[in-house]
């Protein structure tokens, strides 16, 4: 079976708002704690809807770059130096090498994470992530939407796992190969096993059975890495 891979587009509006409020951050002198311009003035000067500014906020303030206080507004976080870059293959066409590579480099990651998860999850992160897995359910036949569940589904876990750098870790890597994740969506397909497999993650993690939660998370990334080995990608030990 062969796949004709596609150019991989720029990376997302949002993404590029929320390198230029980092920028904001930087050039403008602002310290941890300040408050930033209104969200309505920030979205006049960086010509913006609302709801685009918002998602770039959500994103800065998921790796501590800001924190929003909802009715008071938006302020530097402790880590307004954290990794928030673009990505450096935006425009190269993505080898199948890469995208194993990316998938291997998620796993000793997100194991991690589901274990932690299963041991320090709250009750509103697990009802989240059903919320996700209940919107990728009902999204199977639109991979746009599918995709971006799928990333949110896996960065909930690691946001439970109460590992900061973790979570910060897997943050910039969905963020950097966003097109990339999407490519492999694409190419190992059966969306509904990866859809099933999902469900069993959060099973586990529900059920606080950390071992569980672990092989299970291990088991369905190391899948999607068999499938795109068979599917014509160098196996892990070549041009290494």
């Amino acid at each position: 079976m062969t796949h004709a891979f596609q150019p991989v587009a720029r990376q997302s509006l949002s993404d590029d708002i929320a390198q230029r409020i980092t920028q904001l951050i930087e050039q403008g002198g602002y310290e941890p704690g300040s408050r930033l311009p209104t969200i309505s003035r920030m979205s006049q000067d960086f010509a913006v809807g609302a709801p685009t500014l918002r998602e770039a906020l959500k994103k800065l303030e998921t790796v501590g770059v800001v924190t929003i206080r909802h009715g008071s507004g938006v302020y530097v976080g402790r880590a307004p130096a954290s990794l928030v870059m673009s990505n450096p293959m935006i425009g190269v066409t993505p080898s199948r090498k890469l995208l194993v590579d990316l998938i291997e480099a998620r796993l000793p990651v997100e194991t991690t994470t589901a274990s932690l998860a299963a041991r320090n999850a709250t009750d509103a992160q697990l009802d989240e992530m059903e919320r996700l897995l209940d919107r990728a359910g009902e999204s199977l036949d639109d991979p746009t939407v599918l995709n971006e569940v799928n990333l949110a589904f896996h960065r909930e876990i690691a946001l439970a796992s109460g590992n900061v750098v973790l979570h910060q870790i897997l943050d910039v890597l969905s963020s950097l190969f966003r097109q990339e994740q999407r490519m492999i969506l694409d190419i190992h397909g059966k969306r509904a096993n990866d859809y099933a497999e999902h469900r069993e993650i959060y099973a586990a993690v529900r059920a606080r059975d950390e071992p569980l939660a672990t092989a299970r998370m291990q088991r369905h990334l190391e899948r999607v890495r068999d499938v795109l080995i068979q599917d014509g990608a160098p196996p892990p030990s070549q041009d290494r």
